[in-house]
């Protein structure tokens, strides 16, 4: 049914063996920083530098330099932003409610519905997409970043603090994810990029061989230190002696993120296709981006408002190595 209702984003059609050649070096890669930390090749200590280097220096690089040859249009579609947020509203709302409704306060519900929407777009998505279709693919993926790292991260930030006992709690909330926000050097990594872009300006020549060689060793560091991430935070749930979170809770979420997440964006997106609102080509990207596993950068929300960390760390431990399937599952029904 979905060669019907949009282009399929490949040139030609992908074998299994395609899919995986592109595939399992990233999550190989994933399961090499877990590895090592969890061995203690790498001590523990060491990943919070790792994740600093990525964050603020090779990161930045890369979105800089895709920012900068993207078009404005891609960047900036009032459709990929409305397509977007309508499904994170809705995922948002079925995963706040459901755990509200079993009981959980109001931190573990904006969490858990955040966990199942934020897919790890930076770290992961734009380097293994880019590997799947290409240059002309990465717009979509970082306009969905900066969605969901101005607006629905502030959503669920806000609603963390809905039931705290100060009346001003969620104002303050939402204040503190501003400041997040404008402390995140990704949105401003793609922003700047846009406008050089647009100015056609272009860096001195030394400064931009330098961004190069930090952009080129984004990819394959990020990958590592999504690894080591998880690893250290299981370690610290256990040291923490949390009560693990029922498999159950854990599994609903995951599979909310790996499946609904990329049906929702599927179906919507497939619409906006057919009415002509949305160029077909965008879809596909969409698509992959929603079938990311949950981004690492949750835990540390859940952890500073509140809310159960174990219980986040778990989720997206699950949905990163399930994803292995479930990914490649959807690119070969996208090829």
């Amino acid at each position: 049914m979905m060669r019907h209702l949009a282009v399929p984003p490949f040139r030609r059609p992908l074998a299994v063996s395609d899919i995986l050649a592109v595939t399992f070096p990233f999550f190989a890669l994933v399961l090499c920083g877990y590895v090592a930390a969890r061995s203690r090749l790498l001590p523990l200590d060491a990943v919070p530098g790792l994740n600093m280097f990525v964050l603020y220096f090779a990161l930045p690089c890369m979105l800089y330099r895709f920012g900068s040859t993207t078009p404005l249009m891609q960047l900036f579609s009032p459709v990929v932003a409305l397509l977007w947020l309508g499904c994170a509203g809705l995922i948002v709302a079925l995963t706040a409610g459901r755990a509200r409704r079993l009981g959980a306060a109001w931190p573990d519900a904006a969490m858990g519905a955040l966990v199942a929407t934020f897919p790890n777009s930076g770290f992961m998505g734009v380097p293994l997409i880019l590997a799947l279709l290409g240059e002309g693919a990465v717009g979509p993926v970082m306009a969905t970043l900066l969605i969901d790292l101005v607006l629905t991260t502030s959503l669920c930030i806000g609603l963390s603090q809905w039931g705290a006992a100060d009346e001003h709690g969620a104002a303050r909330a939402a204040g503190r994810a501003l400041q997040g926000m404008l402390r995140n050097p990704m949105p401003w990594s793609i922003l700047l990029g846009a406008l050089a872009g647009a100015l056609q300006f272009e860096l001195w020549s030394p400064l931009g061989k330098t961004v190069q060689l930090l952009a080129d060793a984004a990819s394959p560091v990020a990958l590592f230190t999504i690894g080591a991430v998880l690893a250290r935070s299981q370690y610290q749930v256990r040291a923490l002696g949390e009560r693990a979170a029922p498999v159950r809770d854990v599994g609903t979420i995951a599979l909310t993120k790996l499946l609904l997440h990329p049906a929702l964006v599927w179906g919507l997106g497939a619409l906006a296709v057919r009415a002509g609102w949305l160029p077909a080509a965008m879809l596909g990207p969409l698509v992959l981006t929603a079938a990311l596993p949950a981004a690492s950068n949750v835990s540390l929300l859940a952890e500073r408002f509140g809310a159960d960390n174990g219980r986040v760390a778990r989720v997206i431990l699950w949905s990163t190595a399930l994803a292995f399937f479930s990914f490649s599952a959807v690119v070969a029904l996208l090829a």
